[in-house]
Order: structure tokens, then sequence, then C-alpha cells
């Protein structure tokens, strides 16, 4: 009977990145949860490049690799690559299971894109709990500003205008 691993998805979300506003995954991190070398990884994908279009997986500038090593803090020698990565989308990450063809993989891959409809579930629910504060803010300011302006009516000193005068007149 073989035991079934299971990653959290907190370390799978911990692996998504946000470059060119897409959420990504990096090549290393994606061959380390399907039990792949990085290198073998890259090949499959070189193999079968027509299924990967840019909106599936881009390399990373130079500038952006840096950019992304940086948010790693220290570097182990020899632990990250000199060449820039490949970074796979979602939906690039849905094609890499047809590509590596392994049970492991395709297992790893229906729980990596449960994680990004996760996130992406979250990121709605943040989207409609800041739209209702919004909401409220905006009613609760139009009384409040109702309320100040009246207030304001009220300690405003009365304006003077001269009083006829009253009573009887000398001529």
């Amino acid at each position: 009977m073989k035991k079934e691993i299971v990653i959290p998805n907190e370390i799978i979300s911990s692996k998504i990145y946000f470059i060119r506003g897409q959420k990504i995954m990096i090549d290393r991190d994606l061959a380390l949860l399907y039990g792949v070398e990085t290198k073998y990884l890259k090949r499959q994908v070189r193999r079968n490049i027509n299924r990967f279009p840019s909106n599936f997986m881009f390399e990373l500038t130079v500038e952006e690799n840096q950019e992304l090593r940086y948010q790693f803090g220290t570097l182990k020698q020899g632990s990250h690559s000199k060449y820039p990565p490949f970074v796979f989308t979602e939906h690039g990450i849905l094609m890499l299971s047809s590509v590596l063809n392994s049970d492991n993989a395709i297992k790893m891959n229906l729980q990596i894109i449960d994680t990004f409809v996760q996130l992406r579930k979250l990121a709605t629910n943040y989207e409609e709990l800041l739209n209702k504060i919004q909401q409220i803010e905006s009613q609760y300011n139009n009384q409040f500003s109702e309320i100040y302006e009246v207030l304001q009516k009220l300690l405003e000193k009365p304006k003077t205008t001269p009083r006829k005068k009253i009573g009887y007149k000398k001529d």
C-alpha cells in the first residue's frame, strides 16, 4: 500500500509569485513539488514548446530574475541557477500535467490548481468586503455630513443686521 504525500496549501501558495500582472510559479518550485529534477521539467517543456504559448509560460528577463532572487534573501552557493527560470501561469501548470505524464505530477497538479482557485476565491471575497466597507462608509459619511452641517449652523453666530427701532419716533 503506497502512502500518498499531501503538501499543505500554505506551502504551495507561498511559492506563487506575482510577476507581469500574473500569478506564476517558478520551474524549480514546480519540479520540487512534482518530485522531478528541474532540468527534466525544462526538457519536457522544450520538447513540447508548442503547448506553452506566452500566456502559459515565459522566461524571466535578467532584471526580473534578479528582483526575484533578492526576495529569497541570502543565496546558498550553487542552489540557484544562473539562467533565468521558466515561469508558469495557472494554464501552463495545467498543461504541465500532460507533458510530465506521471501519477504524482497529475495529483500534485490538481492540488496546485485547487490552491489557485482558493486564492482567487479569497481575492473575490476581499473585493466584496472592500466594496461593502466603502458602501457603508459612504452611507455614514453622508449621514455624518448632514449632522455636521446642522451642528455648524447651530454653532454659527447669528448674523446681526441693524434693527429698526421700535416705539415713539421724533421728527
